[in-house]
């Protein structure tokens, strides 16, 4: 391993030598043709919350405009963390439907259970993203996005503790111009992308924008029983093509925006916009790792009963392809890519008994998300140095997903689930400066209320318990006064503070009961009232005895906060600019939304020492909270030709929210303050352009994560918090070739990734191991711009990779991996007008 990272950072630091070392930081006014001067582009970001340089902005940032998106490919937001250093953006697995797994320096969350708080802030336009299930954006029609790391408690406020990602929409001009573009590639991908931007009076403006993507699934789902006849496997009643029962990945994405410009007067301008997002998915992308060789309940009744009545086991010969997690001892049928199968069925076709009657049962194999949002943003000019700025949203979705967690025709777990959300936001901003700009302030207030809705078919025979999960209510609110203020001591030295009072509330209210619309009880389960049963699941019992007590009650979480923030910075010269800084930040505490087992269960510390039984789960968690000391500079070389920022970062990280899988004596997924850790890192970031027509950019980071203390949680000392590489690098060649009739753009992307674990426990059943990715494109644009066409090859190299890995190995003996993409190709032809 040492041998390995000393390698890599050997082909770093040599990359830094020639100035492909950083991360690229595009933005505003940027564009990468050949006509451009060979220095480094001037770039406006916002980060706090007024227009700055961003050579000038004493943050840690990366930024990137839509001509770089463009020239790479990108098209979502989790793409964007190969080249910002210390940022990790996963889409989730089959288990977590639709969203975004968002990391920045080893902070931030992988449920998307209402009751957890994101540890990166999402924003469009400035409006607050509150949770992961629609945090995986579409890059549609942007203007810039921007990555700001470390904790933004002071302006950005909870839940940005790592750090935030900001997207910012093209604002309507009323130029009449817009453009038409439209791409094929492998699996049938086809994406058509448009805008329109039009002049409805002289000073109110619109700007009408849409995309659909649609990509066959990649994981082939075959019906085991037919392609392995010899089997003991009984056949399920498969639809489909032959053995084929559909996909797992596909996609088929649409979303359409209409955002509103109106100039009322030379000092106030109104901003509205309503979007609209609808999908309708193949279940995630999933391929079986391991099975664990079990063939029953603890109670000894089987899983699936075989042709000839025998339990089937549940083991290696449901595993297409032997890795590094088990070997295989299957054969696939000829014809298909065996790291690319999964023989789930997503039914349980167990023999009901007296304890599990619900039997048989059917899960879903898709991914559904509508979703929709306005936004109004008002900023009016009050003086020559007073600004006021007002941002309302509202937004609302539903989220459908159905997973098969086991992989196989074995029903082990299998589930539905159905997800409501709905948001209202305000902000109120007052920007000034006052002593001829020598101090400038934002003074600000925020009000969020939010309310979701979780309901679940829970289908989980390895626990005993087969139920429906709520509707669980999850009402919260959010309060913040927030002040931040910098004053120019001199025209070259800043001293920033900022200070942030926030309050919290939440409220999660509990619903458990059978699949027949029956309440678990009233009493405790046989078991409980001493008959001599096999143990609490066993055949004897009611059925969900231990979810007893789980009806109608309620947790609740409140908080009061305060954060804050001070910064020194000095310009030495127009090429060099230093900053130190001293942050706070924090993610919000709750209550454990998915017990196992209820109160009726009694409290473990009350068993005598050594005996183990299901334990009540319903527990609180407190709100997780950082400090951060970071000293950076950021320089601009040679006239210009070469950027060159760094950081070096010092975190005070203290009771860490983590999901714990392994708990004493019986299954578990709770959230739980696992200690406090000290965390320390390095970033690069730089743009080289040596000659006109080439631009080298790339980046660099290294991140250290150690535990003082994880108390009780068992949680070793020597691990690291989920998605939390070492060492990140990246970088990208562009060179633009004019001829007579147009310019030739080639361009090569490389990032790499080193090793990652995917849960709290870090062993080698949740390893993502270290892997460098390529991506090229090949493009010709016309001398007006007016038409463009482009190949691209998505992972040239054709690697084969883990996005995420479920580690349910200790709970039921499962490892189940989302693989990303083979090596695929696009054509993409654009018209511009």
């Amino acid at each position: 391993m040492a041998k390995s990272m000393g390698r890599h950072f050997l082909y770093c630091s040599t990359a830094l030598a020639l100035g492909c070392a950083a991360a690229p930081a595009f933005a505003a006014e940027a564009d990468a043709t050949a006509s451009a001067p060979a220095t480094t582009p001037e770039i406006v970001v916002t980060a706090q919350f007024r227009a700055q340089k961003l050579q000038d902005t004493p943050l840690a940032i990366t930024a990137v405009n839509a001509a770089i998106l463009e020239a790479r490919g990108q098209t979502d937001i989790a793409q964007i963390a190969n080249q910002a250093p210390n940022v990790t953006l996963k889409p989730m697995g089959q288990t977590g439907g639709v969203g975004l797994i968002a990391f920045i320096r080893g902070i931030g969350q992988t449920d998307f259970n209402y009751a957890l708080e994101p540890g990166v802030g999402i924003y469009v336009d400035d409006v607050y993203i509150p949770t992961l299930s629609s945090s995986l954006l579409d890059l549609m029609d942007l203007d810039r996005v921007e990555v700001l790391r470390g904790p933004q408690g002071t302006l950005a406020g909870k839940n940005s503790i790592g750090g935030a990602i900001k997207l910012f929409s093209k604002k309507p001009d009323g130029n009449g111009g817009g453009s038409l573009q439209a791409t094929y590639g492998s699996y049938n991908r086809l994406d058509v992308r448009g805008v329109a931007d039009f002049k409805i009076t002289d000073n109110f403006f619109a700007r009408l924008s849409g995309a659909t993507k649609n990509q066959d699934g990649y994981v082939k789902l075959l019906d085991y029983a037919l392609t392995h006849p010899g089997s003991n496997v009984p056949a399920n009643g498969s639809i489909g093509n032959g053995v084929e029962r559909g996909t797992l990945g596909g996609r088929s994405f649409s979303a359409g925006k209409l955002a509103l410009r109106w100039l009322a007067t030379p000092d106030i301008e109104v901003n509205l916009s309503g979007d609209y997002t609808r999908e309708r998915n193949d279940a995630g992308a999933q391929v079986l790792l391991y099975a664990n060789n079990a063939a029953t309940t603890p109670e000894g009744i089987p899983w699936l009963a075989g042709k000839n009545g025998a339990a089937v086991p549940y083991n290696c010969a449901f595993v297409p392809n032997t890795t590094a997690f088990s070997t295989s001892c299957d054969t696939p049928p000829a014809g298909y890519d065996r790291r690319f199968i999964n023989y789930a069925t997503f039914t349980d076709a167990r023999t009901p008994t007296s304890q599990a009657p619900f039997k048989p049962y059917s899960a879903t194999n898709h991914q559904t998300f509508d979703g929709w949002g306005l936004m109004g943003n008002i900023t009016a000019s009050l003086a020559d140095n007073l600004k006021l700025v007002s941002i309302t949203s509202y937004r609302k979705y539903k989220m459908q997903f159905g997973y098969d967690q086991d992989g196989s025709p074995i029903p082990v777990s299998q589930l539905d689930n159905v997800l409501r959300h709905h948001a209202w936001s305000q902000e109120l901003r007052l920007n000034g400066n006052f002593m001829d700009k020598r101090f400038e302030y934002t003074l600000g207030g925020f009000y969020f209320d939010q309310n979701g809705t979780y309901n679940a078919r829970v289908d989980l025979n390895y626990a005993g318990i087969d139920f429906v999960h709520g509707p669980d209510t999850t009402p919260s609110t959010s309060k913040a006064l927030f002040f931040n203020g910098t004053f120019h001591v001199t025209d070259a030295w800043g001293i920033t503070g900022g200070i942030r009072e926030s309050w919290d509330k939440k409220v999660y209210t509990y619903f458990r009961s059978n699949p027949d619309g029956t309440v678990p009880g009233p009493l405790p389960c046989e078991f409980f009232l001493g008959k001599p049963t096999a143990g609490p699941t066993g055949i004897g019992n009611s059925p969900n005895c231990l979810l007893i007590g789980l009806y109608n009650i309620q947790g609740t979480f409140e908080g009061k906060r305060t954060d804050w923030r001070i910064e020194t910075d000095y310009r030495f010269s127009p090429e060099l600019f230093v900053y130190a800084s001293a942050a706070t930040g924090y993610k919000g505490g709750g209550v454990n939304p998915r017990p196992f087992f209820g109160p009726s269960s009694g409290e473990c510390s009350a068993l005598p020492p050594g005996v183990a039984a299901p334990c009540n789960q319903v527990k609180a968690f407190k709100p997780e909270s950082l400090t951060t000391y970071e000293a950076g500079f950021k320089a601009d070389l040679f006239d210009r030709r070469l950027r060159l920022n760094g950081s070096l970062f010092v975190n005070k990280y203290n009771d860490i929210i983590l999901t714990l899988t392994r708990c004493p004596g019986s299954p578990c997924l709770m959230p739980a303050n696992v200690g406090k850790a000290n965390v320390w890192g390095l970033e690069f970031e730089t743009t080289l352009r040596p000659v006109e027509g080439l631009t080298l950019d790339g980046s660099l980071s290294y991140l250290h994560f150690k535990y003082k203390d994880t108390g009780a949680s068992g949680v070793p000392l020597a691990n690291v918090t989920p998605y939390t590489p070492k060492w990140n690098y990246s970088f990208g060649v562009q060179y633009d070739w004019t001829i007579k009739p147009g310019t030739i753009g080639v361009r090569f992307d490389g990032s790499y990734q080193s090793t990652i674990y995917t849960d709290a426990f870090n062993d080698r059943s949740n390893q993502i191991d270290g892997r460098f990715l390529g991506n090229a494109r090949l493009s010709y644009t016309t001398n007006d711009k007016d038409w463009q066409v482009a190949l691209e090859v998505q992972n040239v190299f054709n690697k084969y990779y883990y996005v995420t890995v479920e580690d349910t190995k200790a709970a039921f003996g499962t490892i189940t991996g989302s693989p990303g993409l083979p090596r695929t190709w696009a054509v993409t032809i654009k018209r511009t007008f």
